[in-house]
């Protein structure tokens, strides 16, 4: 059986969130957004290594939350880079080759057990698999003055865990940085590698504003609702 490892990446800054607090540690019902974020893969397998890439400027900040609220995982902490793509980078070296590795963002608290099971089982079976959602409004495409309008039936909203084979998303990133890095599905593409789709959960939403925190307690709340 192959072994299983999560990158976490946590380099946020919290500047859209107009906070001195990254957006990583901010609460959510009571915790920081990361311990929810790591906790459902120790959930999804007890044994899963993980990889938690942080700011080195703020390890002694996750060391204190960690005290306060009892959270003493198992895991390797990296230090980030400049950008996802280094700080993606710095994590990866912590993979063997021939594990699957999921990568997950460190402000998206509301993953499923589900999106995590079926990423890792169409990754061992065809190499990666991004988690995506639908897209339920209108779009449009602006060309310079003009717009127009999308079959939104053909899109789709990319989400995290995004998991690979290590061995291929390790080549994959043996490259230089591109802004046109969006995510790491974008990075293994320029490999000529098939990029495998799958149906991620709509809570799974990546914490940017504030906004969002209010919308993600919202969604626990209804979330828990369903569980009782």
């Amino acid at each position: 059986m192959q072994q299983k490892y999560a990158i976490i990446t946590a380099g946020g800054a919290g500047v859209r969130m107009n906070s001195p607090l990254p957006k990583q540690f901010m609460l959510l019902h009571g915790k920081p957004l990361l311990i929810y974020s790591i906790s459902v893969f120790l959930k999804f397998s007890p044994d899963i290594q993980i990889v938690l890439v942080l700011p080195e400027e703020h390890e002694d900040k996750w060391m204190l939350l960690c005290k306060k609220h009892h959270f003493y995982p198992p895991l390797d902490v990296v230090y980030g880079g400049p950008t996802r793509f280094h700080s993606v980078k710095n994590g990866l070296k912590k993979v063997p080759d021939d594990a699957i590795v999921a990568i997950h963002d460190g402000v998206r608290p509301l993953v499923s057990l589900k999106t995590i099971q079926q990423c890792f089982h169409i990754a061992s079976k065809f190499g990666n698999a991004i988690p995506a959602a639908n897209i339920n409004e209108s779009v449009r495409l602006l060309e310079g003055a003009f717009s127009k309008i999308i079959n939104r039936e053909s899109l789709r909203v990319i989400q995290t865990p995004q998991c690979f084979l290590a061995s291929k998303i390790k080549a994959a990133y043996n490259v230089n940085y591109n802004p046109s890095f969006t995510d790491d599905a974008s990075v293994l593409e320029l490999t000529g590698e098939r990029i495998y789709i799958t149906e991620g959960n709509r809570e799974n939403i990546k914490i940017t504003n504030r906004e969002d925190l209010v919308v993600a307690s919202a969604l626990m709340d209804f979330l828990k609702q369903k569980e009782d």
